[in-house]
């Protein structure tokens, strides 16, 4: 796993330098970590800093997004809120986000972990080092599997889903070895008979076909 090391290490740099000529004033992922890491807060890194050494695809994005337990969640808050004190809080049952006081944009999503699939997702993860920080990002099994729920999210609007379904396809194509026991496990906590629809879906990649979504 070396490999995906190196690879995510990489492209994470690249995407917070996209991401700072694309967003004015973007919190660069490695302060939010050390700064989380400082507090003892457990979390993992999410979104799309996270899935880069899967992907292995580098890409602007406009916040930086994070799943802490839910006995560090208040811990997080209030350690972000005073090493950024630009930020301000506006929670949510389950995300808090932390936006620029001036533009209102989001810079910081702390997810809340009450939903069983982040819970599965603090504990399936690949653990990552840059430079003094070492951190968590979802185990290649885990970033489809939170893929695939973004996908198929009711409340979900059709761009972010093709958006998803994009980095669905790419993660799949660019990783051969797909532990697909461990990935129709995984896709139960999504629905029950979930996983059996994620391998499907992880087929039609593989075959060429088109993504159902």
């Amino acid at each position: 796993m070396a490999q995906v090391q190196d690879i995510h290490v990489r492209n994470l740099a690249k995407s917070t330098s996209i991401t700072g000529f694309m967003v004015n004033a973007a919190i660069p992922p490695l302060e939010v970590i050390s700064v989380l890491n400082s507090a003892k807060v457990k979390f993992v890194l999410m979104g799309a800093y996270a899935l880069v050494g899967w992907t292995k695809t580098a890409r602007a994005t406009e916040d930086v997004d994070v799943v802490v337990t839910a006995k560090h969640h208040k811990k997080a808050i209030r350690a972000l809120l005073a090493a950024f004190p630009q930020l301000e809080l506006d929670d949510h049952p389950a995300v808090s986000r932390l936006r620029e006081r001036e533009s209102g944009s989001v810079a910081i999503d702390v997810i809340k972990s009450y939903q069983e699939l982040f819970q599965v997702a603090l504990k399936n993860t690949h653990p990552v080092t840059s430079g003094s920080e070492t951190y968590r990002i979802p185990s290649l099994s885990m970033a489809l599997t939170l893929k695939f729920a973004a996908m198929i999210s009711p409340g979900r609007s059709d761009e972010k889903k093709h958006s998803d379904a994009g980095d669905f396809i790419r993660m799949v194509k660019m990783n051969a070895e797909i532990d697909l026991e461990e990935l129709s496990a995984l896709g139960e906590y999504v629905y029950p008979g979930g996983g059996k629809e994620l391998v499907e879906k992880v087929d039609q990649v593989r075959a060429g076909k088109t993504l159902q979504l």
